[in-house]
């Protein structure tokens, strides 16, 4: 891992294919984006950023969204390679939760076990409904803890990256989905 993490980030441009392009991952958002609208029907909500993966979702979103509403996040991380699979809390949301639509917005499901923790926690906060939405969902046949309400697209069981998902903390910004070769 450590060799890894010393490369260049061209490294991981040339060692990658482009899975989704800049204009299919924009259309996926616009159509996530009428089925929060069809879902929502106007009425407020708040838009939970799982940080920081979610936040090119959570901006790219935003303006889509033609009703009143307030943003939030919060950071949650799973402790990789701890066998309970903690998740460790680095910031709760400021908004109070209680009686609100929350919409919680992420890169990627990928074993669903962050996203069903993070659902948790707002239902406990007393959130009145609890929608997820993520830009993808990884196809890699495992049995998750919950299904995201909305998901933009399907993506490979590989490594992926951009539109928020980092290679080694490099390339979130890519407005492309890209994975890593084999």
């Amino acid at each position: 891992m450590l060799a890894a993490q010393a490369q260049s980030p061209d490294f991981w441009i040339a060692h990658s294919d482009v899975v989704f392009t800049a204009a299919e991952v924009s259309l996926a958002i616009d159509r996530m984006a009428e089925q929060l609208r069809d879902q929502l029907s106007g009425q407020p909500v708040i838009l939970l950023c799982v940080m920081r993966g979610g936040l090119y979702l959570a901006g790219q979103l935003m303006s889509r969204l033609p009703l009143p509403a307030r943003l939030d996040y919060l950071q949650a991380n799973r402790y990789h390679g701890t066998a309970g699979q903690e998740i460790v809390w680095s910031k709760q949301p400021e908004l109070d939760l209680a009686g609100q639509t929350v919409v919680v917005l992420d890169d990627i499901l990928d074993e669903g076990i962050t996203l069903a923790a993070v659902v948790a926690y707002c239902q406990q906060a007393g959130a009145s409904r609890v929608l997820t939405a993520v830009l993808t969902e990884k196809d890699n046949g495992l049995q998750k803890p919950l299904q995201a309400d909305i998901v933009g697209l399907t993506v490979p069981n590989r490594y992926v990256f951009g539109c928020g998902m980092d290679v080694y903390s490099w390339w979130r910004n890519l407005p492309e989905i890209r994975a890593l070769q084999s």
